[in-house]
């Protein structure tokens, strides 16, 4: 039988892996990235067990946990500093397989790029046209032309490949508040917990990574494309949250004034398909998600390991991709609507609802939580390693 060629249109983590996913089952792969290099735009990123799962479908699993920080415990506190829920990660690892892993998003990355053949990545190299996807589709791109027999829209959020085979498909919507993100220098004493802290209209996170640092995340319900006029990112995250509860300030001291990324946040309204012909959209591309539940790696993780086995045994191709779409989409979506709602309840703002939310979140118990979490963790990847 002759070798199937796939083309995959970005280097992302959602891209990468799917490239791994197909190549490890046979699969002729190329990965066309318009950026210079395969490198990642972030700071730390949370895999959940379900990720894991797929890492270790992948064979990646030891290799990305040994980049990784375990926290033992976390959870939310109110704006005095007081607990209103905790989360123990050896619970999560007993009832689902892993623990949560955090580490750095380059980190990530480079462990998927380096598990390739190095020829099959392909960087600078910009698609400027997709045709007939319905039967051979016919990829022109700044090196030339490809006629593969599959092509993976894996290029994010504004997706070209989205935009141009799903032409009436809706665009991004904001979020209404915005994100920063950033990375500590190594710290003296880190934190031995991790927390989230719940204000009005406002949130900020933190977590552990390898090296004694930290990862920071905020939010605050802002206006689009908003911020300080003449302030940096750094000079606005201090300003919010410098007087937050600790260890927050002491966090903050220990950013550099240059490394904080701010974003709005968006996500995708639902595509009727992942599909069209014999391309398939994977990651941002297909369901961009608010990162409310820390999952939208782990779903693009999903995504690349379904993909491939549903494409296994080199049967019709066009059946394959018709039951990715059964499998993925009813459940990547209901994750994206998932942390669409718990984003609005982190953003409450009125006094008297923010009131509730917290005095919900105080009397709901830990096992309460950890089973609310299960129809998102309890994954595991179809058929055999790949």
């Amino acid at each position: 039988m002759p070798q199937r060629a796939a083309t995959i249109v970005g280097g992302g983590i959602g891209g990468l892996a799917t490239a791994l996913a197909l190549h490890r089952r046979g699969w002729r792969v190329e990965v066309l990235e318009r950026a210079p290099e395969f490198t990642e735009i972030g700071a730390g990123i949370s895999l959940w067990p379900n990720a894991l799962h797929a890492l270790a479908a992948l064979g990646l699993a030891d290799a990305v946990r040994a980049l990784g920080a375990v926290e033992a415990t976390g959870g939310v506190r109110d704006l005095r500093g007081r607990w209103l829920s905790r989360t123990d990660n050896a619970e999560v690892a007993r009832r689902f397989g892993h623990p949560l892993l955090v580490l750095h998003r380059a980190d990530l990355l480079r462990v998927l790029a380096e598990a390739l053949p190095a020829d099959c990545l392909r960087p600078g190299t910009e698609v400027t046209a997709i045709r007939d996807p319905e039967h051979r589709p016919v990829v022109e791109h700044r090196a030339g032309v490809s006629r593969p027999d599959l092509v993976v829209g894996a290029d994010g959020l504004r997706s070209a490949v989205r935009r141009t085979l799903w032409p009436t498909a809706a665009g991004p919507r904001y979020a209404g508040y915005t994100a920063w993100r950033t990375v500590t220098g190594p710290l003296a004493g880190p934190p031995a917990e991790g927390a989230a802290t719940w204000g009005r209209g406002e949130r900020f996170g933190f977590t552990a990574l390898p090296g004694g640092r930290m990862y920071c995340f905020a939010t605050a319900t802002v206006p689009e494309g908003g911020g300080s006029p003449g302030s940096s990112p750094y000079a606005e995250l201090l300003r919010r949250f410098g007087s937050w509860p600790d260890p927050i300030p002491a966090l903050l001291a220990a950013v550099p004034a240059d490394a904080v990324l701010r974003h709005d946040l968006y996500d995708l309204p639902p595509l009727p398909s992942f599909v069209r012909g014999r391309v398939a959209l994977v990651g941002d591309a297909a369901h961009a998600m608010t990162p409310n539940l820390g999952q939208g790696a782990c779903q693009a993780l999903e995504d690349a390991v379904t993909l491939a086995h549903c494409l296994d045994g080199g049967g019709d191709a066009a059946r394959g991709l018709r039951a990715y779409d059964l499998v993925r989409r009813p459940r990547a979506q209901a994750v994206a609507r998932r942390s669409a709602r718990l984003g609005t309840i982190g953003q409450l703002s009125w006094p008297p609802a923010v009131l509730l939310r917290d005095t919900a979140a105080r009397l709901t118990p830990m096992r309460a939580t950890l089973r609310s979490m299960t129809p998102v963790l309890d994954w595991t990847a179809p058929g055999d390693r790949v």
